[in-house]
Order: structure tokens, then sequence, then C-alpha cells
């Protein structure tokens, strides 16, 4: 078995795999990454980023978005998410976003993995899935980017924040609303609560 061979057969299909990873199985992996390119094995997806592609009857599937954020950031410690989720509150929302983001504890910027464009943000806290409560606190976080009528997004964004569990609202928008969105929860609710205790 040549040495090509020898690092081929490490390859998983549908795996995303970084230069350094790569250089374990190979003492000359340069040159062995152009030649896995060339016979289509392996597609490089950014600097030092690289897939095996899993091949289906409709072509190649794209790497997997969490795969390739991992290998990206060397971290599991993130969460995707999209302003299009905003769509599913029930608000009236209705653009469509052609954006990822990306919160993270190390990276903050734009870049391009796989011809997909991601908008990392770092956070210093973020739930480890997408809820409703975070969702709602996040949009107000991001109110100023979107395309709706700040407004009147806010308007419902309160009707809808009076109708859910208080105590788990507010929980989200302490962890992971800014200032500003705190005090906008804080108000909302009408909490007894001293206003202080939002930056605790």
């Amino acid at each position: 078995m040549t040495a090509l061979q020898e690092l081929e057969k490490h390859l998983q299909a549908g795996h995303v795999y970084r230069r350094a990873d790569l250089g374990h199985w190979s003492k000359a992996v340069d040159r062995h990454l152009k030649s896995l390119q060339k016979k289509g094995a392996l597609k490089k997806l950014s600097g030092g980023l690289y897939y095996a592609p899993k091949k289906t009857a409709f072509g190649d599937m794209p790497a997997d978005e969490s795969q390739l954020v991992e290998a990206f950031l060397r971290d599991h410690h993130f969460l995707i998410t999209s302003p299009n989720a905003y769509n599913a509150l029930g608000l009236g929302t209705t653009q469509l976003y052609n954006e990822t983001v990306v919160y993270n504890h190390k990276r903050h910027g734009r870049f391009k993995l796989g011809g997909r464009v991601f908008d990392f943000r770092i956070r210093p806290r973020f739930p480890d899935k997408v809820t409703e409560d975070f969702l709602l606190v996040d949009l107000v976080n991001n109110v100023d980017r979107l395309a709706e009528d700040s407004e009147q997004l806010l308007s419902r964004v309160s009707a809808k924040a009076r109708k859910m569990d208080t105590d788990t609202l507010f929980h989200a928008a302490r962890e992971y609303g800014t200032m500003k969105t705190r005090k906008f929860f804080h108000n909302v609710l009408q909490l007894t609560n001293d206003p202080d205790a939002l930056s605790a």
C-alpha cells in the first residue's frame, strides 16, 4: 500500500478534516492533499479545511454544517441559528435572509466555508439549542439588523412576551440579552425585581 493509499483509507465519507488532522497519517501531506483533490476524494473548503464528499445519485452531498463549524473553530461549543428562525415566532415576520449566524467563544467575523458564508459572533453565553425564549431575546438583541419595522415588531414582541412564562423569559433575557434587551423585557413583563438584578 502506498503512502497516499494509507492516507486515503483513513478518510470517512461525509467528514470534515483539518490539514493538521490529515498530517497524522502522511509525511507529505501537501502533496497527498493535491492528489486526493485531483481524484475527488477530498474537497478544499477553505484554508486548512477539507471535506471527504459523500456520494449520492444526485452528486456529492455538501458538508454537514455542524461538522464544518466545529472543524473551523476547533471547538464543539457553539450555536448555529439564522434570522429566518424568527419567522417561527408568529410575529408576522416574513423576510428571508441568506445568513447563517454562529454564536461562539472564539471567532468573530464573516467567513466563507465550503461556498457558504457564516457570520461568527462571539458571545459570553448562549444556549445549547435554540428555544422560543432565546429566539425572542435574540430578536430584540438584533432588531436593528432586521428589515422589518422595528417599532411595530417590538410592539408584537411585547404582546407575545406577556403570554409566555415570565420566569423562563426573564432568565433568558438575563442570560443572553444585551443590557438594552434586558431592560426592554423588564419593562414589558412589569417585573417587581430590582432592575439592577438584570445585570447579575
